[in-house]
């Protein structure tokens, strides 16, 4: 839980710096999507590759390279990124560096769970992750000031000491994330994805529930603003509104473990698609800000239990072998859904506008609910 909570805050701490240095460095705004772009699209080609690589060499592995790319990714953007082409390489190295400590925190859930179960397990996991994605921007403020470009070389180095704080953290964890035995993975890449009909159409639905929900979640962050400000609500206000739903997501992946003990895994999930679905067709729906608040909140609560539940799903419906390549291929969908479904909302907003955009998401995950329903109990 620590070693997520320290990539987590590094990860959002120099992302959004590295766009401020850029800026600095008078880099058109224009061009400001190539440093997403560098983060997220070598990971999205090698994910599948580096799960099955866990798969068959165990956790330590990974992460170790992920915290060493990560510290040396920081280390060059604090001391040696001059121009976009430098940039673009730091980000390129934490991208691939992030997505190593994942894989690698990811199966070291399933491999030390121990009687906690996956759906507990895997909530306490994603509860440590929602945490340091709230500390690391905190940190910009903290450490650059509150200028309208803050100072990017105090925050790098003090991004470059957190980094430092990876490593050891990783070090910590090293004597128990060796993994079990392998003995019975499959040799390639091909056995591990070849599984059959009904645990393929399993782990299909997950994926494709985890995708949804990522795409929900980011859709909120990218429209809710323009929302506000169709309907005259400040921007502070907009901010505090994301802060209660991030928050209430927090809440309830504490009490995962407890409803799936009571309700079972897909009734649960099903469930909170189904209310999340609810709460995003109602967000655009005109009501006092109080209304809106609770709105926010049960919204909150229910996009935050799908994410640990699809990581429980995914892992037991994979081959005993290939579970790590397995939870590769969710990232690789979630890592779709935030790049795809996006930009084909941006399409859908200059017909439609932000109401159509969040009610098309909420049917999305109003018909995930319906697919999830109709699977086998778990």
């Amino acid at each position: 839980m620590c070693h997520a909570v320290v990539v987590q805050a590094l990860t959002y701490v120099v992302r959004p710096t590295t766009a401020y240095r850029a800026l600095e460095l008078d880099v058109p705004a224009s061009q400001l999507g190539l440093l997403s772009g560098a983060f997220a699209v070598v990971p999205l080609l090698i994910a599948i590759s580096v799960g099955r690589m866990t798969d068959l060499r165990g956790e330590r592995l990974v992460l170790w390279t992920g915290a060493d790319l990560m510290l040396v990714a920081t280390v060059g953007l604090a001391w040696l990124a001059d121009s976009l082409m430098t940039l673009l390489l730091w980000s390129v190295l934490l991208g691939v560096g992030h997505l190593l400590t994942i894989v690698g925190e990811q199966t070291t859930v399933t491999v030390l769970r121990g009687a906690l179960g996956l759906d507990s397990a895997f909530g306490r996991y994603t509860l440590s992750v929602s945490f340091g994605q709230i500390i690391g921007p905190g940190l910009i403020t903290l450490l650059g000031g509150d200028g309208a470009i803050p100072d990017t070389s105090a925050i790098l180095r003090g991004a470059v000491v957190l980094a430092v704080v990876l490593v050891f953290s990783t070090a910590a964890m090293r004597a128990r994330a060796s993994g079990p035995a392998r003995d019975d993975s499959p040799g390639s890449l091909r056995l591990a994805m070849r599984v059959t009909g009904p645990v393929r159409r399993e782990l299909i639905n997950a994926i494709a529930a985890s995708l949804v929900l990522i795409a929900a979640i980011d859709l909120l962050v990218v429209y809710l603003p323009a929302l506000g400000a169709q309907a005259g609500i400040s921007a502070g206000t907009v901010g505090v509104l994301l802060s209660v739903r991030a928050a209430a997501s927090m809440v309830s992946r504490m009490f995962v473990g407890s409803l799936v003990a009571r309700f079972r895994r897909l009734p649960t999930l099903g469930a909170s698609l189904a209310l999340s679905a609810l709460a995003v067709a109602v967000i655009p729906v005109p009501m006092p800000l109080a209304v809106l608040f609770a709105v926010m909140a049960l919204g909150g609560l229910t996009l935050g239990i799908g994410q640990p539940l699809t990581m429980a799903w995914v892992t037991e419906a994979a081959p005993p072998g290939a579970r790590a390549t397995w939870l590769s291929v969710r990232l690789t969908g979630n890592r779709l859904g935030q790049t795809v479904v996006p930009t084909v909302a941006g399409f859908a907003a200059s017909s439609a506008g932000v109401g159509g955009v969040l009610w098309v998401m909420a049917a999305a995950l109003a018909g995930v609910a319906l697919v999830v329903r109709r699977g086998r109990p778990a």
